[in-house]
């Protein structure tokens, strides 16, 4: 009895695979990243009580949604891979089945040795057929906060400043699977129902607070100050992919796509210290020192003004103060106007058309090109001169060397006593025609 119970349910099972299946799944919620795709046998008319759920027949369709990438896996192996939306025929080592394709001798001969091979397994089928949805999609809305302050190294070439503080970081990041194929080996597996962010979120989010001290030393380096973080959200994120590349892209397939910054606080004495060192550095600057000179005395006018034991007694306390003091207000100035570099005068060249001012190699008004300039080159050093003598050894200039111009287009070589054998600009072959 056993062995036609076994017969019966392998003839059932052959008969119930020639239906083709089609798969199909909706909208993979936000927390779900991967999940098992279904057959959608419901209210079909016959065998589907001896159908396998996890054996494909020939023909069957599978469709892909936006958002989705679908997976094959044949035997715990990966056959096949679509992340395009459409619709996807799978017929690769797959039940056969008498609605898909001409039905020939060689169809049916295929079928009768399914069906055996059944029977050899006590009428199931002896093998693993998985379609799998990967949800591709921006999951947003992922919260991190630093439990402890995070090291961040303030640079400020500016005033020479490198010093190490502490900094809590508030926000939220998004990430996406990029690599399903390596998502499915790695991570969620020969997952039977769904695999959701539940999961895996908590070791991500571990992992990626262990990756931002090493992110913001990269972002410090750029001169970027830690009240700025929330202006550069973008190289955070650029850092920290390259941080966790190793776990996260090359591993899991993961990758984040945008990183949040809500609040960066660092502590009071660090925020006091900071801005000490930036104000003590401005007055390195003779004018600036001058100016806060400047303030400071005017202010103690006004305070002398209004001693109480008489204002001739505060501006006698002044007097003795700028008697101690090692410089004063116009030597101050004085040293900043000695430390300013002399103005440097514009370089360029005169645009004979309009007049304008230019240093390319067109003028920036009316577009005329930049004239060719002309000259003679020294036999002695090579160096070439518009005047009679040379300006780097002093030759004068030889005298009775023809000049050349181009006859056609109007082309002066650099050095009109020495043309070249072709006109650059229009290729016309320098000759007697082309002495002026």
């Amino acid at each position: 009895m056993g062995l036609i119970s076994a017969g019966l349910n392998a003839l059932g099972g052959t008969l119930a695979s020639q239906w083709k299946e089609y798969f199909y799944q909706d909208s993979l919620p936000e927390n779900v990243l991967a999940v098992k795709a279904k057959k959608k046998t419901r209210n079909r008319f016959g065998g589907s009580r001896y159908e396998d759920d996890n054996i494909i027949s020939e023909g069957s369709v599978i469709a892909v949604a936006d958002g989705q990438c679908m997976m094959v896996v044949d035997q715990g192996k990966i056959v096949e891979f679509c992340a395009e939306p459409g619709e996807y025929i799978f017929d690769k080592d797959a039940e056969p089945s008498i609605f898909y394709g001409p039905f020939s001798t060689d169809k049916l001969k295929e079928i009768l040795k399914r069906t055996f091979d059944r029977l050899s397994f006590g009428g199931q089928a002896g093998r693993d057929q998985r379609v799998y949805y990967f949800n591709i999609k921006e999951l947003v809305g992922n919260k991190y906060g630093t439990p402890n302050p995070v090291p961040f190294r303030v640079v400020d070439r500016n005033i020479g400043l490198d010093v190490d503080i502490a900094i809590r970081c508030f926000g939220e990041y998004s990430y996406r699977v990029t690599n399903p194929m390596l998502f499915y080996t790695n991570v969620c597996g020969n997952v039977a129902e769904a695999y959701t962010r539940d999961q895996i979120d908590s070791q991500l989010k571990t992992e990626l607070l262990t990756a931002l001290q090493p992110a913001f030393a990269r972002i410090s380096e750029m001169g970027i100050r830690y009240s700025a973080l929330p202006g550069h959200t973008q190289e955070i994120a650029d850092a920290l992919n390259d941080v966790l590349s190793e776990k996260w892209i090359n591993l899991r397939g993961v990758e984040i796509v945008s990183f949040g910054v809500s609040s960066v606080t660092a502590s009071e004495e660090d925020e006091a210290m900071i801005k000490n060192l930036q104000s003590a550095a401005a007055l390195r600057d003779p004018n600036m020192a001058a100016a806060q000179l400047a303030g400071a005395t005017a202010q103690a006018m006004r305070d002398a003004a209004k001693n109480e034991n008489g204002a001739m007694m505060g501006f006698m306390g002044m007097n003795m103060a700028q008697q101690a003091g090692a410089a004063n207000v116009a030597s101050l100035f004085q040293m900043g106007a000695q430390q300013q570099p002399a103005a440097q005068p514009a370089s360029g060249w005169k645009c004979p058309q309009c007049g304008a001012m230019a240093q390319g190699n067109f003028c920036p008004e009316c577009g005329a090109k930049k004239p060719a300039e002309n000259g003679w080159t020294c036999p002695s050093c090579g160096n070439v001169n518009k005047g009679k003598f040379c300006t780097e050894c002093g030759a004068k200039k030889p005298a009775g060397a023809p000049l050349y111009r181009c006859d056609k287009c109007g082309w002066e070589p650099l050095d009109p006593a020495h043309p070249p054998k072709f006109c650059p600009e229009c290729g016309d072959p320098f000759d007697e025609n082309d002495i002026r």
